[in-house]
Parts: structure tokens; sequence; C-alpha cells
């Protein structure tokens, strides 16, 4: 079980400051966090397995390949822009130096 003083002295060093009405309220709720962590650490996973929702993860990527002929929407894309010149399309400057 946490004691005030060990409270105290983790808000001391996560800078949290807490008045002393509140040190019984956190000490309890400490005692409850540790409890949870405590259930959390006796699940037993597969060495070396990441699981999410019960499936092992994969990696979701498509085949290589050409999935369009190159420059097939770049008109269409470059319609789109308010200031053209050529094939350079113009932007609206975000950054400055």
């Amino acid at each position: 079980m946490a004691t005030v003083e060990e409270v105290k002295k983790l808000a001391t060093l996560a800078r949290v400051r807490l008045a002393d009405a509140e040190l019984e309220k956190f000490t309890k709720e400490f005692d409850a966090i540790l409890a949870y962590v405590e259930t959390i650490s006796a699940v037993e996973m597969p060495e070396g397995e990441a699981l999410r929702s019960g499936q092992p993860l994969r990696n979701v990527m498509r085949e290589d390949g050409v999935p369009h002929a190159p420059g097939a929407y770049t008109e269409k894309l470059a319609a789109q822009f308010p200031a053209r010149g050529g094939d350079a399309l113009s932007v609206k400057q975000i950054l400055t130096h």
C-alpha cells in the first residue's frame, strides 16, 4: 500500500502540485492503479508475437505493379491549381525564413 509520503515524493518527481486534502485521495487512487498494472502484467503474451484484437498483425500493402499509366491524372490534378506556369504548379507560401 502506498503511503502519503510516497505519493508526495512521486508528485515532486512529476512536478505536480498537490494540496494536502488531495494527498489521501491520490494515495487510494495510486493503489488502485498499481493493482490494475499488476493485473495487466499477469497476462501472458507469446514471445515475439504482436497481437491485436486476437489476430496477428500483418502488412497490408498492394503488390508491386503499375496501378495506372504514368501521367494519366496529371492534367486533371494540375487543372485544380489556381496558378500554373507550364508544368510548374504555384502554391501559397506557408513557410518564411
